[in-house]
C-alpha cells in the first residue's frame, strides 16, 4: 500500500437521538430511503442505495437530550428548492435560518430532534 493513498473511507453517519426508529423514518422519508429491516427502538438505518445516495446512517438511542449545535451536519443539494422546503417541512423539519447571497440560496432547518441540516440551491431565485 502507497504511504500517500488513504485506505480509509466513510461507512456511516451516526447519530446519537431518544428515538432511533422515528429519526430514521424522518430522514428515510427526506432523502428517498427505506429503512432497513431488523430497525430496534436502540438502533435504526438507513443503508446506502448507491455511491450518489451517501454513506449509510445509524441512528442510536442515547439517554442524554440534544443541548448544543451540531458539530457535524448534512448539507443536502436540490434544484427545486421551494418544493423540497415544503416538503422537508411536512415531514417535521423545522426552519431554522435562511440566507441568500449571489449564486447561492440555503435553508437551514432542525430534524424532529433538533439536529441541523441545510438545504442549499446554486441558482438564484
Amino acid at each position: 500500500m502507497n504511504a500517500n493513498v488513504p485506505a480509509v473511507s466513510v461507512m456511516a453517519l451516526t447519530i446519537d437521538c431518544a428515538d432511533p426508529a422515528a429519526l430514521a423514518e424522518f430522514w428515510g422519508n427526506a432523502l428517498g430511503r427505506p429503512v432497513s429491516p431488523g430497525s430496534t427502538a436502540e438502533m435504526a438505518q438507513l443503508e446506502a442505495a448507491g455511491p450518489a445516495s451517501g454513506p449509510r446512517m445509524f441512528f442510536q438511542r442515547v439517554p442524554e437530550a440534544k443541548t448544543v449545535k451540531n458539530r457535524l451536519h448534512l448539507d443536502l443539494a436540490t434544484e427545486h428548492y421551494d418544493q423540497e422546503i415544503e416538503r422537508l417541512t411536512g415531514l417535521g423539519a423545522k426552519a431554522v435560518d435562511e440566507v441568500k447571497v449571489p449564486g447561492v440560496r440555503w435553508t437551514t432547518f432542525a430534524d424532529p430532534e433538533g439536529n441541523e441540516f441545510d438545504l442549499l440551491t446554486f441558482k438564484s431565485e
